[in-house]
């Protein structure tokens, strides 16, 4: 599983600087190494962390965004959001190509911190919730409950609300207002994404729609 694990993070890590530098068509953009950089050690890091707290999680975690029991609204949202991720790197790689944005360093280092926020968010979700797939399904072979707890109180689906500040983190720190631009869209697909999700945890899960009613708020509290 770890050996599986490096070889994802490997892959996704060079697919992600390969877009971003052929893209910009230089190697000289230092924030772009340090995410780069920072990407190859954390997932790693996170990764071991999940083995030794919840190997299963882990298990799930590196099934394929794809799979057979996911419903078909689920397949064509992951479709359409790897989609834009891609055109998101190629677009904030373009912009660093045509030196079309100018951030302060402030910015690219409030982008930084809020990348490493986003992990440690991402690693306090895994931590209260095993069945925190990648995928919209009911996992009745691992007996899945309603999760309650944690930022779980606060939101329904705190994953997103994590990668919220990813989508915010990111151009900011490759200083591209392009990217920041398209964050927008992000949060349009994120919203998407809870609707299937909802209904497939309304449909099937016990007990989640009395959870729905105590926690009011999806993504943001007190927004939505």
């Amino acid at each position: 599983m770890i050996a599986r694990l490096l070889l994802q993070n490997t892959i996704f890590t060079i697919a992600m600087g390969a877009l971003l530098f052929g893209a910009a068509g230089t190697l000289d953009w230092p924030s772009a190494w340090a995410f780069l950089i920072t990407s190859a050690l954390l997932g790693p890091l996170c990764g071991w962390w999940l083995y030794r707290l919840d190997p299963a999680l882990l298990a799930e975690r590196l099934r394929p965004v794809i799979q057979r029991d996911q419903p078909p609204a689920d397949k064509a949202f992951i479709t359409a959001f790897i989609v834009a991720m891609l055109a998101w790197l190629i677009v904030m790689g373009l912009d660093r190509r045509s030196l079309a944005s100018e951030m302060p360093l402030a910015l690219l280092i409030l982008g930084f911190l809020l990348f490493l926020l986003c992990a440690l968010f991402t690693m306090w979700v895994f931590r209260e919730n095993s069945f925190a797939a990648p995928v919209v399904k009911l996992q009745a072979d691992r007996a899945q409950r309603v999760i309650s707890t944690g930022p779980y109180a606060c939101v329904r689906h705190p994953m997103y609300s994590g990668m919220v500040l990813f989508f915010a983190g990111l151009p900011l720190l490759l200083g591209s207002w392009w990217g920041l631009a398209m964050m927008p869209l992000f949060i349009a697909l994120l919203a998407v994404r809870i609707l299937i999700e909802e209904r497939t945890l309304r449909e099937g899960l016990p007990g989640y729609t009395d959870y729905a009613a105590r926690v009011h708020y999806r993504l943001i509290p007190g927004v939505w």
